[in-house]
């Protein structure tokens, strides 16, 4: 069971609303929805849960490059949502490379799909090994009264209500809950 919500900071102290996150496909397009929620370029929050696995944040400021914390990477890429702010950068890994040309199969139509397993995986023998823990920006929230020790210590099950009462939200948030 998911739970997702939108915090964005006002004049008038945070709001809440709840959305939806099946048509978003990319941090980028997850970005652009949070930029619609906020008045005048101001602080965004995406809170994703997925009941007792894991959480993640997504802040987004104007036109900043959104930033990312998430409590299980691991767990995290087992999820469509997960997969949504697991991105390259934040993994540490080269971009997937797009080259057409690259793509084609051998001259001869065969195509030598151990050798190519054989460089995908690292050295647990995993392919595509995501860390297991925490990864991304733990001082998110730091400018905001949280930091990076707090959110670290953060259980998935009360991680979001956690935050949005050191916000001074928890009421905005559990109205869209």
């Amino acid at each position: 069971m998911y739970f997702t919500a939108l915090l964005a900071r006002t004049d008038d102290g945070w709001e809440a609303s709840d959305t939806e996150l099946d048509d978003v496909e990319s941090l980028d397009e997850l970005a652009e929805l949070a930029r619609a929620a906020a008045p005048d370029d101001e602080t965004v929050l995406v809170c994703i849960e997925q009941e007792g696995a894991w959480f993640g944040l997504v802040r987004v400021d104007g036109e900043d490059d959104p930033r990312v914390f998430i409590s299980d990477a691991a767990r995290a890429m087992r999820s469509a949502y997960g997969e949504i702010l697991l991105t390259d950068e934040l993994l540490g890994r080269e971009p997937e490379d797009t080259d057409v040309l690259e793509q084609l199969v051998d001259l001869d139509g065969a195509e030598d799909a151990e050798e190519d397993e054989a460089e995908d995986r690292d050295d647990t023998g995993s392919a595509d090994a995501v860390p297991r823990g925490p990864i991304g920006e733990a001082d998110i929230l730091g400018d905001l009264g949280i930091d990076a020790g707090t959110v670290l210590k953060l259980t998935p099950d009360d991680a979001l209500s956690e935050i949005a009462e050191a916000l001074g939200c928890a009421d905005v948030l559990e109205a869209v809950r």
